[in-house]
């Protein structure tokens, strides 16, 4: 296994552990609050350019996250291509250390 499958991998099983703390989130929900985190991405085109999936499905993701409660906070917007910029919130953290830890 290569060290970029290693990575991929605890990517992963933090998002699955992540997910498994709210189960409000979806799998994709979960790896944006993970992302940053991790310093992967702090907006949506580095997130979906990064994990290879749409952009668009990334704002819709967004969006649904942001209306689930104060995991994260919106920090700029740009109207021309829709870029997303966000950071986790103290709530976010909590959650991403885990129900026992918070």
């Amino acid at each position: 296994m290569s060290s970029d499958d290693a990575e991929a991998d605890a990517f992963l099983a933090f998002v699955e552990r992540i997910a498994s703390f709210d189960t409000r989130l979806s799998q994709l929900q979960a790896a944006i609050l993970a992302a940053a985190h991790l310093d992967l991405a702090h907006d949506t085109r580095s997130f979906a350019n990064k994990l290879g999936v749409s952009h668009a499905l990334v704002l819709r993701e967004l969006t649904e996250l942001e209306m689930l409660g104060d995991l994260l906070a919106i920090t700029r917007r740009d109207a021309r291509t829709l870029r997303t910029h966000y950071e986790l919130t103290a709530d976010g953290k909590r959650l991403l250390t885990g129900p026992s830890e918070a």
